[in-house]
């Protein structure tokens, strides 16, 4: 189970850091992403961090201004948002991949979603 928190409204500039926590002993085998889904499209790709948090991915629209982590003793995974944009407003949700060691931008290849927080960007 996954439990995403962190989001709120903030001003265009402004940082967030949302966090996703999981339950059970087997979150270090999970490969985590990032997805985010404004009104009226459909769920995109944020970033995505492999199992030891050695290497991550992004989007073209979050790279250099987001920071995907995790931390495997707490079982959490972690969004920094910098300078956020009004594009950014969003529903953001963590997810899980449980059977790859690489990680994917594609929504079908990851089991298991948290409830999304909102995250909304004032211009």
């Amino acid at each position: 189970q996954l439990q995403a928190s962190g989001g709120g409204l903030v001003q265009a500039g402004d940082s967030l850091r949302l966090s996703c926590a999981a339950s059970g002993r087997t979150f270090s085998t999970y490969v985590m992403g990032w997805f985010r889904q404004a009104p009226g499209k459909e769920r995109e790709f944020v970033a995505g961090i492999i199992r030891n948090g050695v290497i991550t991915y992004y989007a073209d629209s979050v790279k250099g201004r987001f920071t995907i982590s995790r931390d495997n003793a707490k079982n959490t995974v972690y969004l920094q948002m910098n300078s956020l944009r009004p594009e950014d407003t969003a529903v953001y949700y963590c997810a899980a991949d449980s059977r790859r060691l690489g990680y994917s931008s594609e929504v079908v290849d990851y089991d298991y979603w948290g409830q999304g927080t909102q995250v909304t960007v004032s211009s």
